[in-house]
């Protein structure tokens, strides 16, 4: 990951190039995530990762003079911007009015979606805050792996801890939401 360090205080300090050279630095990063995460959505999903990321960069930069004490603050608000994105889409296209209840067949190839990815999305998110109150740091590795799509190896390098304290935070963390999930249905 790039060091993104002094755009990040530039434009804490609102000088105005520094979202420019911030996006520049991180843009393809975030790109990377996005398509990582859009990969593992439902077929036919009809966000692309780049709108993905160009959503979650004016959700971050919409507000005058964003601070981020760091590059791990600066990419995991980046990863709830684009758990943000993908949840209200997936509410808005369970919504009756956008054929949630419906079930969708494609007429030429006799194929039939997959209904329930959305439903899961919503159904993690929903439990997501609470880990977060509980559990802070395994909720971030939850964010960055289940929403940005990234890596192992790349949260522990944003958060500052050990390859195997993720992969132990994340097992953690499934089993934790799964459990919470099936105590709700």
């Amino acid at each position: 990951m790039s060091d993104a360090t002094l755009p990040l205080t530039a434009l804490e300090q609102g000088e105005p190039e520094a979202a420019e050279k911030l996006l520049d630095l991180v843009y393809e990063e975030l790109r990377l995530l996005a398509a990582s995460k859009m990969a593992k959505e439902a077929p036919r999903q009809t966000l692309q990762a780049t709108a993905l990321v160009h959503e979650a960069w004016l959700r971050l930069m919409g507000t005058k003079n964003p601070k981020f004490e760091n590059r791990a603050h600066f990419f995991s608000a980046a990863a709830e911007a684009m758990r943000r994105i993908l949840i209200d889409r997936a509410r808005r296209k369970l919504t009756r009015r956008h054929g949630g209840e419906c079930e969708r067949i494609d007429m030429n190839e006799q194929v039939l979606s997959v209904p329930d990815t959305d439903r899961q999305l919503l159904a993690v998110h929903e439990v997501l805050d609470d880990l977060a109150k509980q559990f802070p740091v395994q909720s971030e590795v939850v964010k960055l792996r289940y929403f940005a799509g990234m890596t192992n190896e790349e949260i522990a390098g944003v958060l500052g801890i050990s390859v195997s304290t993720v992969k132990n935070y994340w097992t953690f963390a499934r089993t934790w939401i799964f459990s919470e999930i099936t105590k709700s249905s």
